[in-house]
């Protein structure tokens, strides 16, 4: 996979994963970092379970998972609840 296609795969799962756990206000820039590293998160998940994505939307998918799943343990240790409240 290419760097353009790993940061539009995170954009695109940072997106995702800010919807999905109402974390708002991130920005695009955390947004793309937060699916990239999701992508990493994601896809090592999957290989532990023993499925490996092999196409553009299984890695959007895989990496949207890990990205919601570091979002939401984001949120938990700053101690804010999903959509911003307290």
């Amino acid at each position: 996979m290419d760097w353009l296609t790993f940061i539009i795969i995170g954009l695109v799962a940072g997106w995702l994963a800010g919807i999905i756990t109402r974390a708002h206000g991130l920005g695009c820039l955390t947004d793309i970092v937060v699916g990239m590293i999701g992508a990493v998160i994601g896809g090592y998940l999957l290989s532990l379970i023993g499925i490996i994505p092999d196409s553009f939307l299984g890695w959007v998918g895989a990496s949207t998972v890990g990205a919601a799943l570091l979002l939401l343990l984001l949120n938990a240790i700053s101690g804010k609840a999903p959509g911003g409240r307290r």
